[in-house]
């Protein structure tokens, strides 16, 4: 659905995209992550066609995608970080003018309304001005604005920010429904639990260029790390922590205020074999933890960043 070769953006002399190939496919949930400064927003952007770019090629549905490209433009559904909606206009009144940009037929139009109204919660709320909802149902209503003509692509940019857990659930439940519907989605975030639950495919680009892609496992895959291990509440001694450091696959190693944190590369089951040798040396503790890689640890070693707002 979306092909982007060798795309390169600069601004100045700070170059934003560095020959950024990305490949989007029909049906998926795609997450496009990154740290800040990583070129996500100029990405989206030149999809747009609301950038000019210096070289490169941005394909959406099988054509070049242009700034005169309006047959292409008609089928996207755009939803940005800031909420885009006029104070003065209702609810109801808000989804019907972002509509009437893609449907001037008011006929036609008005199921699409009534849809977009039901499918994001918001209908018992169609007479409300937005100053009069919360920050949840707000989110909700940007939403709606950007889907009511149902868009075969669909850019969502930080969707859930700044709302509750309720709202945030529900608008991701929303999400997966518009996917299951036909939409294919484009969805960035720093929320690293919602990309895990809803992305089928995840590209990382950093420094404008993809450093990695692939489905949630796969990336995890990708990293040194394994499994996690933290013990809380231990003394050690350092001739301990020395013998601790030479066990089979830790690559990491740290202790503070009797807090002992392990990583272990690329296998599980360590955490038996550290509560045996505990024992054996009649070492007590309060707490103790076992993780499994997340999508922050594949940031942290990949891009040497946290994913932060």
């Amino acid at each position: 659905m979306l092909e982007i070769k060798g795309l390169v953006k600069r601004y100045g002399e700070t170059l934003a995209l560095d020959h950024l190939d990305l490949e989007v496919k029909e049906g998926e949930i795609f997450g496009l992550l990154g740290p800040n400064g990583s070129g996500k927003t100029t990405t989206i952007g030149c999809i747009l066609a609301l950038l000019k770019y210096d070289r490169g090629e941005i394909r959406l549905f099988g054509k070049e995608m242009s700034p005169t490209a309006y047959d292409s433009k008609r089928q996207i559904g755009v939803v940005f970080q800031d909420v885009a909606v006029f104070d003065r206009l209702s609810v109801f009144e808000n989804i019907d003018y972002f509509c009437g940009l893609y449907v001037p037929d008011r006929a036609e139009r008005r199921p699409l309304v009534e849809e977009a109204l039901s499918s994001t919660g918001l209908n018992e709320y169609r007479k409300k001005r937005p100053k009069q909802l919360s920050g949840g149902l707000l989110r909700r209503l940007n939403i709606a604005c950007g889907i009511v003509h149902k868009p075969k692509l669909i850019i969502l940019d930080e969707p859930t920010v700044a709302v509750d857990p309720q709202s945030r659930n529900r608008i991701l439940e929303d999400i997966k429904a518009l996917n299951k519907a036909g939409s294919t989605i484009i969805y960035t975030s720093h929320y690293m639990e919602e990309v895990e639950q809803i992305c089928t495919r995840i590209a990382i680009i950093d420094h404008g260029r993809q450093v990695a892609c692939g489905t949630s496992q796969e990336l995890k895959e990708m990293i040194r790390t394994g499994e996690s291990v933290t013990v809380e509440g231990v003394v050690l001694t350092q001739a301990q922590i020395d013998e601790i450091r030479r066990m089979p696959q830790i690559y990491d190693l740290s202790y503070e205020n009797e807090e002992l944190k392990l990583k272990y590369e690329n296998s599980t089951g360590h955490l038996l074999p550290l509560l045996h040798y505990l024992e054996q040396e009649g070492i007590a503790f309060a707490n103790v933890f076992s993780e499994q890689p997340t999508l922050n640890d594949v940031f942290l070693e990949i891009t040497g960043k946290e994913l932060r707002d």
